[in-house]
C-alpha cells in the first residue's frame, strides 16, 4: 500500500475542533480507509501446490483409516443416528 501524507495546519481563529474536522474530511477523501476496511477480511488464495499437498495427505488418511477399519483396529461411529 502506498504511503499518504496528509498535512493540515491550523488557521487563525480556528478552533482545535475544527481543525480535527478538517483532517478527518481529507483523510475521508484520500478513500485510505476505504481501502483497508475493504482488505480487511480477504484471504489470499492458496497456491496450486498447497492444495496438491493438503489433498493428496487427505487422501493419504483416509486410504489408512479405511485400512484400519477394514482390519478392525478402528470402529466406525455414525454421527446424527440415534
Amino acid at each position: 500500500m502506498s504511503m499518504t501524507i496528509i498535512e493540515v495546519s491550523k488557521n487563525t481563529n480556528e478552533s482545535n475542533m475544527n481543525l480535527i474536522r478538517r483532517f478527518s474530511r481529507k483523510v475521508q477523501e484520500t478513500g485510505v480507509i476505504q481501502k483497508v476496511k475493504g482488505k480487511r477480511y480477504n484471504e489470499r488464495s492458496s497456491s496450486k501446490l498447497t492444495v496438491k499437498k493438503a489433498t493428496l495427505k487427505r487422501l493419504a488418511k483416509r486410504k489408512e483409516r479405511d485400512r484400519l477399519v477394514k482390519l478392525g483396529k478402528v470402529v466406525v461411529t455414525v454421527r446424527g443416528r440415534r
